[in-house]
């Protein structure tokens, strides 16, 4: 079997690599389901820039980067946040370590595939599009901090606090506007929810 065959059987393994590994958690979230839900709001944050706002955002590129953003973790696993922060020599270590990670995954794809999935695992750090899927990413942890809490897990407060003041310093009107008219419903029960239909 071609080494170049084994890129996707190694981003399948992202279902086994659990979130929040520090944290008391009432369910259990993995990366593959996260980089969905980041996806998904990656591709809203996209399209209210565009629609609401008057921007000229690559739709796509956006979702691409969101759907990717994790995928380095299959062989680095998911460093929690404090230890991944705790000081520039280990943020460091860590972003070399996902740079390389992303090398040996491109490297697994034939050759003629790699330029294109090369803008997905490394994307352009500086453009728009990636400043929006790195705030969908913070509105998916902040997202799940609220179903904690809403379960009664009081373990998720603090980090609800600082990733609501994160997502809001980035000053982007794109997230005030999902948290204006998305992030409420996020609340609510089911029965709430289905608005009596």
């Amino acid at each position: 079997m071609s080494v170049a065959s084994n890129f996707y059987a190694f981003l399948d393994r992202m279902k086994y690599i659990k979130r929040w590994s520090l944290m008391r958690s009432v369910r259990e979230e993995n990366i593959m389901e996260h980089s969905q839900q980041v996806a998904m709001f990656a591709h809203a944050l996209a399209v209210i820039g565009n629609k609401v706002f008057g921007g000229n955002v690559d739709v796509g590129k956006c979702v691409l980067y969101a759907v990717y953003h994790e995928s380095s973790e299959v062989m680095t696993g998911d460093l929690p946040t404090p230890i991944k922060y705790f000081n520039s020599s280990i943020n460091g270590a860590y972003k070399n370590l996902e740079e390389k990670a992303c090398y040996n995954l491109l490297k697994m794809l034939p050759q003629e595939l790699e330029d294109e999935y090369a803008q997905c695992l490394r994307p352009d750090t500086d453009s728009r599009e990636y400043k929006l899927a790195k705030a969908a990413d913070r509105l998916s942890a902040y997202i799940k901090c609220l179903e904690e809490l809403k379960c009664g897990n009081s373990e998720f407060e603090k980090a609800k606090k600082s990733i609501e003041q994160d997502l809001h310093s980035r000053n982007m009107a794109e997230v005030e506007y999902f948290f204006e008219n998305f992030v409420p419903g996020f609340m609510l029960t089911l029965d709430e929810l289905d608005g009596g239909i």
